[in-house]
């Protein structure tokens, strides 16, 4: 239990004007939106740098895939070639149709994963943290300024804080 005959806990809180406690409440509410938006960017730096490893790792794949490619159409012709004795310019045009059958599926492959990425939502806690608190702070008023800010009189009115 406290004592009731000590004041310094009670002066403190005494010695505090309602203006000081809005003025410490909007400084932190807007360093709550600071730190929010620090948040939400590091977050889209980090799904960046993914973003850009897989990316690297997806295109040295396809240097690999396309500097192996006509290697594999070579033995592809030869092998329809052995298989089934038809002339040579046909096993190749054979191979070149299977080519092209797979660049197509590919590529729809790679639409479908583009539409998915467009889709993607980024650090969507972040952002409705951050938009919360700006509307919480959007409801309180200005308090006056202690030094070099020129006070609000009955006619003037604030409406925005920056933050």
């Amino acid at each position: 239990m406290s004592d009731p005959g000590n004041t310094t806990a009670n002066a403190v809180g005494a010695e505090r004007s309602l203006g000081q406690l809005v003025a410490s409440a909007t400084a932190e509410m807007s360093a709550l939106v600071h730190d929010e938006i620090a948040l939400a960017k590091a977050q889209l730096r980090q799904d960046v740098k993914k973003a850009g490893i897989s990316g690297g790792a997806f295109s040295a794949a396809g240097a690999v895939l396309i500097f192996s490619l006509p290697m594999l159409s070579f033995a592809l012709a030869y092998g329809i070639q052995a298989w089934s004795g038809w002339h040579l310019s046909v096993c190749f045009l054979l191979s070149f149709a299977a080519n092209v059958l797979l660049a197509l599926l590919l590529g729809l492959i790679g639409m479908v994963f583009a539409k998915k990425a467009k889709r993607g939502r980024g650090p969507q806690k972040a952002v409705a943290s951050a938009k919360e608190t700006a509307a919480v702070l959007g409801n309180v008023k200005p308090h006056p300024r202690e030094t070099g800010q020129p006070e609000l009189t009955a006619g003037t009115r604030q409406d925005k804080i920056t933050v």
